[in-house]
């Protein structure tokens, strides 16, 4: 299984996972902070079985 865990980009957090969840469903930008690349929805193959959004300052998680 793959996984990847991203945060918000270009400065948006969220208060709650619907919010986060609403924005990658919407197909917004998200960053990979492993390597630093810019993503969204559409880049994610299908070798990624799970993605998780960190928000609220990076200290709450959802799996998208």
């Amino acid at each position: 299984m793959n996984y990847l865990t991203v945060v918000p980009a270009y400065g948006r957090d969220y208060k709650t996972a619907r919010e986060a969840r609403a924005d990658w469903d919407a197909g917004k930008d998200f960053k990979d902070p492993r390597t630093d690349q810019y993503l969204s929805k559409r880049d994610i193959d299908s070798s990624v079985t799970r993605v998780t959004i960190r928000f609220s300052s990076l200290r709450k998680l959802v799996n998208v």
